[in-house]
């Protein structure tokens, strides 16, 4: 393709495409690019309570967004991280939180202190959540935001808010710098007989949306990079066999927790994230194990407050397209691919993907090493998120249904054994740029699941024993001294950022 590019075709509206349009809006403008979104009212989205990972204040910044407008326009609360109920086995429960562990002691991290304590007093429950401020505001219920100050811990957090109103959020941002919104359905795609590239998009009325690149965000179908192009999935269901969620919402639960809750369930796992005026909940679960009816009826007795709705059935592939960028077609949301929303990265490969797409946007025509180093880059995304999830099927003990013991037995990658082996050996987890999991989460989930590395790093013992009791010491009191000024969660929102819906709540 050797035309200048100036006009992007967004095709799918949802979360992924008012992302997309208000990302490009901002970076690229609206003067010289044509940024058009075409989607349908017909076709709904998932629409789902969504939560967030930290990387989203980055991109919220990025906008200029106000962040208690944000929040109280999407019915949004704050996210510490990740609770896990009976993961490891029924009755024990452990914490995924955004930020690190202790602090690192000449140049070296502090897991590998923190494990030389636990060896030395002869093993136990692993605590290290107590050398974590998320952890601890989260066991409180406790949020606040916090400045950086050196030899303090902050506090790390991300969101959990309806994801049709935060499209709705930014697709007013979007429309207001100038993206311009086509209502209809698209019937036929057109491409250019010899390069196969899609020149334009037609919609019932006959009208033809043209453009120089499209950006496919139509979903599951992905109507563009697989239905007109044939790009091709790779299926990850030999490692992450679940296929189906059960989704519905509920009342609000009494009090807002500032964290996502994942409880492990006979055929999967369901998720719980509160809202200021509903609490978002789905069970997703492998379709071998447990039927559609099944799941759905088991998920409404495992609710917080009434159903507002009934279980609403999603069905999926977990894996990814062999490109994400094919010809002049960029895949990004659920078009590009799917991972299990069992560590929030949904919202994040979207925006990670509009980022990367930026940084190599072919402004004088397609290259095809750009498009080469973009996939390479998406495909890093995808493999570790992948090998990070399926650690927590792998590691753990339970084996009280066929599904556990399914996921218990089966192979995994190399990647992901690789890093097992290290991580029992030394205490070391393989975690590198550009990953999105690093340290701190892997050691979060691998020993909440059970793996407790038999080793540290040597330069852990250059400490003498009474050094290392005051240094664990220092930093527990620093968390503690950290969490206790900050307000409960609810009473946070209520002062900052409280909604419509729940200041009628009160008002009630």
């Amino acid at each position: 393709m050797d035309s200048v590019v100036k006009k992007i075709v967004i095709v799918g509206g949802g979360t992924a495409g008012w992302m997309t349009a208000a990302c490009f809006a901002k970076a690229l403008g609206t003067h010289f690019y044509d940024i058009t979104l075409v989607e349908s009212e017909e076709i709904g989205t998932v629409g789902v309570g969504e939560a967030t990972i930290p990387a989203i204040i980055e991109f919220n910044n990025f906008l200029g967004i106000d962040e208690n407008e944000f929040v109280r326009e999407t019915n949004g609360t704050f996210k510490l991280g990740i609770e896990f109920v009976d993961w490891r086995q029924k009755g024990v429960t452990y914490f995924h939180p955004f930020g690190l562990y202790g602090f690192d002691i000449a140049g070296f991290t502090f897991p590998h202190y923190y494990f030389r304590h636990y060896i030395q007093r002869g093993g136990g429950p692993v605590d290290i959540g107590k050398y974590n401020a998320e952890t601890e505001a989260a066991s409180q219920g406790r949020f606040g935001r916090v400045k950086p100050e050196v030899g303090k811990p902050t506090v790390n957090y991300a969101y959990q808010f309806d994801a049709s109103l935060y499209a709705r959020f930014l697709r007013r941002y979007a429309e207001t710098r100038g993206v311009v919104r086509q209502e209809g359905k698209i019937v036929q795609v057109h491409q250019n007989p010899e390069t196969g590239y899609v020149t334009s998009v037609q919609l019932t009325d006959g009208r033809h949306v043209e453009g120089d690149i499209f950006i496919d965000c139509s979903g599951f179908r992905g109507l563009l990079i697989e239905e007109t192009l044939k790009t091709g999935y790779i299926d990850w269901s030999r490692w992450l066999p679940m296929n189906r969620a059960a989704a519905v919402p509920c009342e609000r639960v009494d009090v807002l927790t500032p964290f996502t809750r994942c409880t492990a369930r006979e055929a999967g796992w369901q998720w719980r994230i509160p809202l200021q005026h509903r609490t978002g909940n789905g069970y997703v679960f492998c379709s071998d194990f447990i039927s559609e009816d099944e799941a759905a009826a088991t998920v409404l007795t495992r609710l917080d407050g009434k159903a507002l709705a009934d279980p609403k059935i999603l069905r999926f592939v977990t894996g990814r397209r062999k490109k994400a960028w094919n010809k002049n077609v960029v895949a990004l949301g659920l078009a590009s691919g799917f991972l299990e929303p069992l560590e929030s990265t949904s919202i994040h490969l979207v925006q990670s993907g509009a980022f990367k797409f930026l940084a190599l946007f072919p402004r004088h025509g397609i290259n095809p090493h750009i498009v080469d180093e973009y996939n390479r880059q998406v495909e890093l995304d995808y493999e570790n998120i992948k090998d990070f999830i399926i650690a927590h099927y792998k590691v753990t003990e339970r084996d009280d249904t066929p599904f556990w013991r399914h996921v218990q037995q089966m192979s995994i990658p190399d990647s992901l054994q690789a890093r097992f082996d290290v991580f029992r050996a030394t205490s070391q987890t393989l975690a590198r740029e550009p990953e999105l999991f690093r340290e701190v989460s892997w050691v979060a989930i691998l020993t909440g699941q059970g793996m407790i590395p038999e080793d540290y790093h040597p330069a852990a013992d250059a400490l003498d024993d009474d050094d290392l009791r005051l240094q664990l010491g220092r930093w527990r009191s620093a968390v503690l001294e950290r969490v206790k000024p900050l307000p409960l969660h609810e009473d946070y929102i209520r002062r900052n950022c409280a909604s419509e819906a729940l200041k009628m709540l009160y008002a009630g």
